[in-house]
């Protein structure tokens, strides 16, 4: 049983993080402490490289086969564990002949502290085409091309009324309309592997930072709508064998979601597009994007005496 007690203790610090604000405003955030949330999504995410051509307003794209794919989570307090995967039978799931195969790996984190919310992401992805933006043709296979991309967020949320957790995690209910200031740092490397390009570990290091403002609108008692947006600035790195390029690029983030909510069952729908977009001197212009939409239900459950036992005894230890 050793094995499950190094499990509890990993996991402990982080559950008691998630009851360590008592400032809570319950007329304007309901949390479910005690509660197991579980839900399924349906999402198509994705992220491109677009090159265009200044002089003759060529426009390029290359991206992996988009596919949807399931995400089966369960969320307790501040733990949250996922298991996804790709149904072939999804319209739009079995067009590898045009577009090539692309096998995927993804890991998320996301963690709150206080007022602070950290995300972590790791994407791995080998199988990509080349797209004209023009007419949407696909202009070649790129199955060989391998890139991986590791990266995050830090960001602090000034207004406590204001529940980021209910329109990303679903474990909060915003009960009255509020609105935040919201600053956040961004960092993702993109690393490029091919053969067949000679791309060996060459990268592209993105690093900004900038304002947001985000608003849930309660719409009546149980459906909630929410937008926002992000505006940054900072540098880009991109390496390669031959010559280094730093230059300053330019990051837009747009986040919306339209929701229902009640005690127990929720449903809603969520996007979000993360682009950066680079002021290089050359005859091309580049810029990448992160894609994602998802469809999502779920349900609460009640959590496991044993479980919340230990887990208040923990921050009682703590004083938290």
């Amino acid at each position: 049983m050793a094995y499950k007690q190094l499990i509890l203790l990993f996991l402990f610090p982080f559950v008691a993080i998630g009851q360590a604000d008592k400032t809570l405003d319950t007329t304007y955030i309901r949390s479910f402490p005690d509660k197991i949330t579980t839900r399924v999504g349906f999402a198509n995410s994705t992220y491109a490289f677009n090159l265009s051509e200044k002089q003759t307003n060529a426009s390029y794209e290359v991206k992996p086969n988009q596919e949807t794919s399931v995400t089966l989570s369960a969320l307790f307090r501040s733990i949250e564990l996922d298991l996804g995967f790709t149904p072939r039978f999804f319209p739009g799931n079995n067009d590898d002949k045009e577009k090539g195969e692309t096998k995927k790996l993804t890991f998320n984190f996301r963690m709150f502290l206080g007022q602070w919310m950290q995300t972590i992401d790791y994407n791995a992805a080998k199988g990509f085409y080349l797209q004209d933006n023009k007419d949407q043709r696909v202009l070649a296979l790129l199955p060989d091309l391998r890139i991986t991309t590791i990266g995050g967020t830090t960001s602090y949320i000034f207004n406590r009324n204001f529940s980021f957790r209910a329109i990303g995690f679903q474990n909060e209910w915003q009960k009255k309309s509020a609105g935040s200031f919201i600053p956040r740092l961004s960092y993702f490397c993109h690393f490029f592997n091919s053969e067949e390009f000679d791309f060996n570990n060459d990268y592209s290091l993105d690093i900004a930072i900038g304002p947001g403002y985000y608003y849930n609108f309660v719409i009546d008692k149980n459906f909630l709508l929410s937008a926002g947006s992000t505006l940054g600035i900072g540098l880009n790195k991109t390496q390669d064998k031959s010559e280094s390029i730093t230059s300053v690029l330019y990051q837009g983030i747009l986040r919306t979601s339209i929701g229902y909510n009640s005690e127990n069952f929720f449903a809603g729908f969520s996007g979000n597009v993360n682009t950066f977009k680079y002021d290089q001197k050359s005859d091309f212009n580049y810029n990448d994007s992160i894609y994602f939409f998802e469809f999502y239900l779920g349900y609460r459950f009640k959590a496991p005496e044993k479980w919340i036992e230990k887990v208040d005894a923990f921050n009682k230890k703590l004083g938290l």
